[in-house]
């Protein structure tokens, strides 16, 4: 069993924190949050909008707060562009930021 001795300093923080918390903290030092948040909705796409739209989805990216969007069909295209508010929205919320300003189809 592990005794510490009287004189002995812990550099520890007093307060523990979840594993979520230990991370965020550590993109945040690193100034990776961003990029870090832009690859989870880039990773999640096939994800939020079903396989029918994965499938269809040529090339996915995340620039300058903009989501572009390749798309093999064209119908599709312009079904999405219908409703771009509402999957910016879902795709916001997915990452519990406003990552996202904006949705490009291409």
């Amino acid at each position: 069993m592990y005794r510490q001795k009287k004189n002995e300093q812990t550099f520890r923080k007093a307060e523990t924190s979840s594993l979520k918390e230990a991370i965020g903290e550590l993109l945040n030092a690193y100034k990776l949050k961003n990029k870090y948040n832009e690859t989870h909705i880039v990773a999640a796409w096939s994800r939020i909008m079903g396989p029918a739209i994965a499938n269809r989805t040529s090339k996915i990216f995340v620039k300058n707060k903009k989501l572009y969007v390749q798309l093999n069909s064209a119908p599709l295209k312009s079904e999405l562009a219908m409703s771009k508010s509402k999957i910016l929205e879902i795709l916001n919320k997915d990452v519990q930021e406003e990552i996202l300003e904006e949705v490009i189809f291409l």
